[in-house]
């Protein structure tokens, strides 16, 4: 497994250019910040997990989201291993997309799993729930609105778990088959192309003395830039991908030493936590 970490750089272009961008909402009676929204050409594309971090972990795809961000002009060089997080000619390609900021680039090489939320793998209604329960008011898992793909996780100590996940912009439904077909067969002759993200780490904690399986859930969120023909291709043969990410310190809810932490644990061996059955959830007393 192939990972390589840059160094931290200042990347991006003011916010007021660029396509993708990450806002919170406010709320109309200013009673504290509203959703965290990443934002694509002004719109809200997906909503992220609440400024709290005591709410349960999520990336969820709004109406809005039927864009991506792929670039022709790299297109072939992608097609290929880009190794190097410093590379600057794909870096500095992507973060003219992104508001400037702190960015950590990532080189990772993956295996993606689609997951189909409700389904098997699914960790909204899998690892979550056994946390955080289901959502009182609805009596559900959180519902992410689109597959997304699974492709690490570990431990970082005994109260702490990091999860992985690659969002596509829009559901591989939505893929040409041909691109797909494509990438099948390049990656049949042993080619490992390139996919694109920008990231988020959010560390997430239910309030005490709520769950029954309490500890904290470290997100890493890989949001496709580019490479959703490649990313389905990998899952549906089993291949890896490298993906190279920016990881937005500036918008991730995670610290300073949380941040500093994650080149070590994603240079570990993959881990799976056994979680404990969750018990219902008592129903409200009638008002």
């Amino acid at each position: 497994m192939m990972i390589d970490f840059g160094q931290q750089r200042t990347l991006g272009v003011p916010v007021a250019e660029a396509r993708l961008r990450f806002e919170t909402e406010k709320r109309e009676n200013g009673a504290g910040p509203g959703r965290r929204l990443l934002m694509v050409d002004g719109d809200p594309a997906f909503e992220l997990s609440a400024w709290c971090g005591t709410c349960p972990l999520l990336f969820r795809r709004l109406e809005t989201a039927q864009r991506t961000m792929s670039s022709e002009r790299l297109r072939r060089r992608l097609a290929g291993t880009v190794t190097d997080p410093g590379d600057s000619g794909v870096i500095e390609a992507f973060a003219a997309l992104l508001p400037q900021g702190e960015y950590l680039p990532m080189s990772l090489r993956t295996q993606p799993r689609l997951v189909v939320p409700g389904q098997e793998g699914d960790y909204f209604s899998g690892e979550q729930v056994s946390t955080w329960g289901v959502d009182r008011f609805w009596g559900l898992p959180e519902y992410p609105h689109t597959p997304y793909y699974r492709t690490f996780e570990t431990a970082v100590d005994a109260c702490a778990h990091l999860y992985e996940f690659v969002v596509p912009m829009v559901p591989p439904t939505w893929n040409g088959r041909e691109r797909v077909e494509e990438y099948v067969g390049l990656m049949g002759r042993g080619g490992v192309p390139t996919a694109v993200a920008v990231s988020t780490l959010d560390v997430c904690e239910p309030a005490a003395g709520t769950p029954d399986d309490h500890y904290r859930h470290w997100g890493l969120t890989h949001f496709l830039l580019d490479g959703h023909h490649k990313l389905e291709a990998a899952a549906r043969t089993g291949r890896p991908v490298q993906l190279l990410s920016l990881l937005a310190l500036d918008e991730s809810l995670a610290g300073a030493e949380e941040r500093a932490c994650l080149p070590a644990l994603r240079a570990q061996e993959r881990s799976v936590r056994t979680a404990v059955p969750h018990r219902p959830v008592a129903e409200a007393e009638p008002s």
